[in-house]
């Protein structure tokens, strides 16, 4: 059996049924504990909660667990239609993200399965809560939906191929900070598919960039079951805003001699990438202005420090945070000029982020994590000794634990002075990278 708040309920189920408990028991808290008085709280567990968790426990299970309704086939046609027919019940069946979306035919379908030398029918992963299998054939229907074009298939399978490793925890992606999964593009695929990496980059209306991000928030939607309607598993509390996909600006590395994205996720220089993260918020736009690296660097530091230092106790629970910073290409040549290295810059802000003990714990707190005591997790072995240097509540300790897990992308407008950071959600959706594997015929398949 499992107590559940209120807000929760119906979540607990949807998650339940991903786990294969059809019939959980459930103790209702009503409410939102983190916002009652102590008498109330105890008032609801005596009179409320207690009764229920002794029903919860000598009930029977019900003979129906287990019980499901048949899902339609892939080459199962489902409705015939107008546009407007079609639309009006993907809508009204939980299917679509509000918008119109391209009916998904078979003709539609198998143009896209020409980009991949995969089978149709096989598995990329599963997605749960719901468990579906993520396949070739239903990628490809939900590309058609979103409004791709064929020849991003290779990138759709990658992507999937990231959301579903276990390492990315597809499952906590309907969490109440309603975070949003990133996708970075890396590689010649880019260009060859007419990505947006330089002005008004993150902004809808680049096809390639629009509907990959758009394709993956259906993934999560279709594949995973994260919907918001009722008796669905998102509880987003105050959700992100729809994200594009993001795409580097690989020729602007070159010109000042770093590395690209790609090359710091593990690969080499040239390989076609996807890495998808999570984004439970964005800075303000950061810009600097100096042809002094250290004065750059300040400004970075203080801005993302701001955006990250209030989520930092999330991270020092699960020692884990992946802050991504987009560094503007005038920004980023400043600092190449002198020397500095995508290094030295995570180096300057690990050691510029700090944030008091007692205000980490107080946050930790709020967030819900009541328990939270840094020198709890230095005895585990969980955060490193300086963490605990002292018993001095107002010390500060670092916001972030892992300098390395700093990402950086050189992308956005050439002519202006502005960077942004993204900040992840620790263990939720941490950056997942994947290859794109290109069909055998992929130069004569692509549209010159």
């Amino acid at each position: 059996m499992s107590i559940v708040s209120t807000g929760f309920l119906k979540q607990a189920e949807v998650v339940a049924r991903g786990l294969g408990i059809d019939d959980l028991r459930i103790a209702h808290y009503p409410g939102t504990p983190m916002v009652d008085s102590g008498e109330a709280l105890r008032r609801k567990v005596d009179e409320d909660l207690a009764p229920q968790i002794v029903q919860a426990l000598v009930s029977r299970v019900s003979e129906r667990a287990g019980e499901r309704s048949p899902e339609p086939s892939p080459r199962q046609v489902i409705l015939s239609g107008t546009l407007e027919e079609v639309n009006e019940h993907f809508y009204a069946a939980g299917w679509t993200d509000g918008l119109p979306v391209i009916p998904p035919t078979i003709a539609r379908i198998e143009r896209f399965l020409r980009f991949t030398d995969l089978a149709p029918d096989e598995v990329i992963g599963i997605c749960p809560p719901d468990n579906r299998e993520a396949t070739i054939w239903n990628i490809a229907a939900t590309g058609v939906m979103a409004g791709c074009r064929p020849e991003y298939m290779p990138l759709l399978v990658a992507v999937v191929a990231a959301v579903a490793d276990p390492e990315f925890r597809i499952q906590d992606a309907g969490s109440t900070p309603g975070w949003e999964p990133l996708i970075t593009v890396s590689g010649p695929i880019a260009a060859a598919l007419d990505f947006n990496s330089g002005p008004s980059v993150m902004r809808i209306g680049r096809r390639a960039n629009s509907t990959l991000g758009r394709f993956l928030r259906l993934i999560l939607r279709n594949m995973a079951g994260f919907r918001f309607a009722p008796g669905a598993g998102d509880k987003g509390s105050i959700a992100q805003n729809f994200f594009v996909a993001l795409a580097e600006n690989e020729a602007a590395c070159r010109e000042i001699g770093w590395q690209p994205y790609s090359v710091d996720r593990g690969f080499n220089a040239g390989d076609n990438v996807v890495t998808v993260q999570s984004v439970v918020s964005v800075s303000p736009p950061i810009y600097t202005g100096s042809d002094d690296p250290v004065e750059h660097a300040r400004i970075l530091a203080e801005v993302v420090g701001q955006s990250c230092v209030y989520w930092s106790p999330v991270a020092m629970t699960y020692s884990r945070y992946n802050p991504l910073i987009v560094l503007g290409p005038s920004i980023a040549r400043v600092f190449a000029d002198h020397g500095w290295s995508k290094d030295r810059i995570r180096d300057y802000l690990y050691d510029n982020n700090w944030i008091s003990a007692q205000d980490a714990e107080r946050y930790a707190y709020y967030i819900g994590l009541t328990g939270f005591k840094l020198a709890d997790h230095v005895a585990k072995g969980l955060l490193p000794k300086e963490y605990c240097a002292s018993d001095d509540p107002k010390r500060l300790v670092r916001v972030f634990p892992d300098r390395d897990a700093i990402g950086i992308v050189v992308a956005g407008d050439p002519g202006r002075n502005q960077s942004k950071c993204y900040a992840s959600n620790h263990t939720q959706g941490p950056p997942v990278s994947r290859k794109v594997a290109l069909p055998a015929a992929w130069a004569q398949l692509l549209p010159r």
